[in-house]
């Protein structure tokens, strides 16, 4: 994993709780960088790797730390829930 979410990554990866829910505020923390407007608007940001023109390996920050995001865009929190 390499790349502007490469933190995020990491941050998950070595989580042992099986579900992680952050908040679009922590999620930025821990980048150091804003989440683009995409990831607040569209469920599909977090779901769908397809989706983000700017940055289109956003989800491998959780894919490859074995983990499936679930935004709730009106709380602004995503549970990253372990896949198994």
């Amino acid at each position: 994993m390499s790349g502007p979410y490469q933190l995020l990554y990491t941050y998950l990866d070595t989580r042992f709780a099986d579900t992680v829910v952050l908040t679009f505020a922590q999620i930025e923390d821990v980048l150091g960088f804003a989440l683009p407007a995409q990831a607040r608007l569209q469920t599909e940001w977090w779901t769908d790797s397809t989706t983000n023109v700017v940055a289109p390996h956003h989800s491998d920050s959780w894919t490859l730390a074995r983990r499936t995001a679930v935004p709730n865009l009106n709380a602004q929190i995503v549970s990253f829930a372990r896949a198994f």
